[in-house]
C-alpha cells in the first residue's frame, strides 16, 4: 500500500479526506485562472489546509494537479466500455461510459486543458496513454477467452491496437479540450464511438496475446 510522505497509508481516512480537500480546491481554482498562475498558498487557503499539510502529501501544485487528474480518469477509464459492437446500446450507443468519460473532461476542462495540452504534464499524458492501452488489452483478450489470472493490467506485451486505440482516443480528447469543447459529450462520444470500434475490429485478431 502506498503513503503519504509522512509514511501514512494512503487509505487512511484522514488521508483521503484531505487529499479531496486540495483536490478540490485545486479543480475549483483553475476554472477561474490557468495552473501555473496558483501557488500552494491559494491551494491550502481554498482548502482550509495548511502548508505543511500540503508538503506531507504533494512537493507542489503540479504534482497535486497530477494527482487530481489521474485519480479521477483512472475510475473513467475503467469504466469504458468493451470496444465491439455488442458493447453498444441500441442504434450503436456507446452507453453512458463513453459519455461519461467526455463529461468529466468538459467538467474539468481548465485541469485537463492545462494538463495535456502543449505545456502539460508528461507523466499525466503518459499515465493516461498507458492505462488506456492496458484496459484495452486486457478486455481483447478476456473477451478471446483468456484465463482471468494470465491477463495483468499491469504489465503487457508490445500491443500495437491497443497503443493505438490509446493514442487515438487521447489524441481525440486533447484537440476537444483545446478548442474549448464545440461539440457536446454526447457528441464527442456518438462520433468517437464507432472509429474506436472500426480500429478494433481491423487491429484486434493482430493484438499479441
Amino acid at each position: 500500500m502506498r503513503a503519504t510522505r509522512q509514511g501514512i497509508p494512503t487509505g487512511d481516512r484522514r488521508v483521503r479526506r484531505t487529499h479531496a480537500a486540495l483536490q478540490g480546491a485545486l479543480i475549483q481554482l483553475v476554472e477561474e485562472r490557468d495552473l501555473g498562475q496558483i501557488s500552494i498558498a491559494d491551494v491550502t487557503e481554498r482548502a482550509d489546509v495548511n502548508r505543511t499539510t500540503f508538503y506531507d502529501h504533494y512537493r507542489d501544485v503540479h504534482e497535486l494537479a497530477e494527482a487530481a487528474c489521474t485519480s479521477t480518469i483512472d475510475t473513467l477509464i475503467e469504466s469504458l466500455p468493451a470496444l465491439d459492437q455488442a458493447s453498444a446500446g441500441p442504434d450503436g450507443d456507446p452507453g453512458r461510459s463513453l459519455v461519461a468519460f467526455f463529461e468529466n473532461l468538459a467538467e474539468h476542462a481548465g485541469l485537463y486543458r492545462s494538463l495535456l495540452g502543449p505545456q502539460g504534464s508528461a507523466r499525466v499524458i503518459d499515465h493516461i496513454r498507458g492505462r488506456i492501452a492496458a484496459t484495452t488489452h486486457v478486455r481483447v483478450r478476456m473477451k478471446a477467452g483468456a484465463p482471468p489470472d494470465s491477463v495483468s493490467s499491469t504489465d503487457i506485451p508490445h500491443d500495437v491496437p491497443a497503443a493505438f486505440t490509446a493514442g487515438a482516443l487521447l489524441g481525440v480528447a486533447t484537440d476537444w479540450l483545446q478548442r474549448d469543447c464545440p461539440r457536446s459529450p454526447a457528441e464527442m462520444a456518438a462520433l468517437t464511438w464507432p472509429l474506436l470500434v472500426a480500429q478494433h475490429n481491423t487491429g484486434a485478431g493482430r493484438s499479441d496475446a
